[in-house]
């Protein structure tokens, strides 16, 4: 039985890829169901976030000439070969702690990623797609990453691709927020970390925009910003300073020609958006517009 990991991450591969082969959380167990029957694999986890689309399996065949099969069902017509990896035995158990624990991130002992391999593993388990070899292994990686927090400093200083979203408007406005209005849109984890991350900063003015606007309201009260409804995104863009959006939405949420009709309402003010969603949220033409500066999650390595 071979055990391995093949996939793409942001050292391989740019936003614009990375973005064609995402897999909403919820789509994970049934596509593992289709890589196992149609990959020939014996037991399959698929992990897919902003910076990483991974598949870890193991499979009686010869690995390489699985990923092909494997890639054709994330994006049938995309050819990602230029951009995908394979690694077999140890290098792929290796792999995969060094993920789990934050060592292999974008920005290095972030906190989301153990979670989100957590979810993506438990997702796999419950409909039947871990067996013996991925069970050991996988918990074997969660213990490792718990281990890793609490005899390090790892976590220390920015710890997710959210708080150095912030850190990089700190740096455009000076390193001073207090007098900036920031718009969240999205109130997931990400959102939650810039959220956190204003705050500590005093941040002024914190509106935080989401499609269930309970949520939005959760994360608003916490932290004494104000939710808005995700339909009032543009007219309240006409006061932000920075909008940060994180929606776990397939499509663009933010276009060109929406952003260019709130323009004339800002006074020439400077709008930053900083966008790290994957995929992205907001259309990268919107650089174009007079005043209006987009930076996408592949902007923000630490």
């Amino acid at each position: 039985m071979n055990l391995f990991v093949t996939g793409l991450s942001y050292k391989t591969a740019p936003v614009q890829v990375r973005e064609k082969v995402a897999v909403r959380p919820s789509l994970l167990p049934c596509l593992g169901c289709r890589l196992k029957l149609n990959a020939g694999l014996s037991e399959v986890v698929v992990v897919s976030t902003c910076n990483r689309v991974e598949i870890y399996g193991t499979t009686r065949s010869w690995v390489q000439g699985s990923v092909f099969r494997i890639f054709q069902q994330l994006s049938p017509d995309l050819d990602v070969t230029p951009y995908v990896y394979v690694k077999e035995g140890i290098e792929a158990v290796t792999h995969l702690f060094s993920v789990t624990g934050g060592l292999d991130s974008m920005v290095i002992g972030e906190t989301e990623i153990t979670g989100q391999i957590k979810n993506a593993y438990q997702a796999a388990q419950q409909v039947g797609l871990t067996g013996r070899t991925l069970n050991r292994w996988f918990q074997t990686a969660l213990q490792v990453a718990k281990e890793v927090r609490t005899h390090t400093s790892i976590g220390r200083g920015a710890t997710s691709v959210g708080s150095v979203a912030v850190e990089l408007a700190e740096k455009i406005f000076g390193g001073d927020l207090s007098e900036k209005t920031v718009m969240i849109l999205g109130a997931g984890k990400m959102g939650e970390a810039c959220v956190r991350h204003l705050a500590k900063g005093g941040s002024r003015s914190v509106l935080v925009a989401n499609r269930s606007f309970e949520r939005a309201e959760a994360l608003a009260a916490e932290f004494g910003g104000q939710a808005l409804p995700f339909d009032a995104r543009m007219k309240a863009m006409t006061e932000a300073d920075i909008v940060v959006s994180s929606t776990s939405c397939p499509t663009t949420v933010l276009h060109k020609d929406e952003i260019a009709a709130i323009l004339p309402a800002r006074s020439n003010r400077p709008l930053i958006l900083v966008d790290i969603a994957v995929p992205r949220d907001i259309a990268p033409e919107v650089e174009e517009l007079h005043n209006v500066y987009l930076y996408n999650i592949d902007h923000l390595e630490a």
